[in-house]
């Protein structure tokens, strides 16, 4: 599998170099075709206008979110511009409520989606449905980038955060040609389960598939030594001079990881490099 189509969702021009940067870099590459979606967000809520709110209210807040969709897209427009990529944009408004229906309409057909963290201050409340549908109903991967993140396109070390799910498994099938091209590829396991097929060598199946298709894998097995398996995996990747994170996302349901937390949000909120996940 190669990365030829790259998408990226835009609904705000103030975290957007990083992501164009990151685009314009992998178009390079892996000679890819990099599209922009840029959205104008409506963020009112149906039920929110009181009685008596009439229809030019209404149209006050489309109006603003066309206004803002189209400022998104000339800027896109403006960067990728003086590239030499091959590149395209579309413009769009959206209910926060609906936008995740149109990002997953374009996400299956993209081999690699790339935004920034959804999690940090000043961060939209549009960009954690964005992330979700990309995952979750668009079935992409997802390469989220750090405020001050530089273009990864052929990391040289990779963190792979092993739990034996199948969604650490799908992030591994989706991640391969970076997998390939590095030089070390850590394999991290965190406190394996003492019972099961697996307990006498954990991660063995893995090594041994990532070895046929040319991976050099170390398997590492830690212990929790922190409160978050997030911690873990972070404080391991700066020992380590990781360039990427590629793990499974929202290994628990998504109510319960929506109310108690998890190493997938906590990853995404704290991680100083990129992260590559798939569900």
């Amino acid at each position: 599998m190669a990365y030829k189509s790259l998408l990226s969702v835009m609904t705000d021009t103030k975290y957007a170099d990083v992501v164009l940067e990151q685009g314009i870099a992998l178009a390079h590459s892996e000679d890819a075709h990099f599209d922009v979606l840029c959205m104008g967000v409506d963020r009112t809520q149906t039920g929110y206008y009181y009685a008596g709110a009439n229809a030019m209210v209404l149209q006050e807040t489309i109006t603003r979110a066309q206004e803002e969709g189209a400022e998104v897209e000339s800027y896109v427009k403006e960067r990728l511009g003086r590239s030499d990529i091959r590149w395209g944009t579309e413009a769009g408004v959206a209910q926060l409520a609906d936008i995740g229906r149109h990002v997953a309409t374009r996400a299956r057909f993209a081999d690699l989606t790339i935004m920034t963290q959804p999690y940090g201050k000043d961060r939209g409340a549009e960009l954690e449905p964005v992330l979700e549908a990309a995952l979750f109903e668009g079935h992409s991967p997802v390469l989220i980038l750090p405020e001050d993140a530089k273009p990864v396109t052929a990391p040289k070390t990779i963190s792979i955060a092993w739990n034996e799910s199948p969604e650490a498994m799908s992030a591994v099938h989706a991640a391969m040609p970076m997998l390939q091209g590095a030089d070390t590829v850590h394999v991290v396991i965190i406190n394996p389960p003492a019972h099961g097929p697996n307990r006498s060598d954990p991660g063995g199946m893995l090594s041994q598939y990532l070895a046929r298709h040319g991976v050099r894998a170390e398997i590492e097995v830690l212990a929790k030594t922190l409160p978050r398996v997030s911690d873990v995996l972070l404080r391991h990747a700066e020992d380590m001079n990781v360039d990427l994170i590629v793990m499974g996302a929202y290994g628990h349901s998504r109510f319960r990881e929506a109310i108690l937390g998890g190493a997938t949000r906590h990853m995404l909120e704290k991680a100083k490099l990129p992260v590559f996940m798939a569900h």
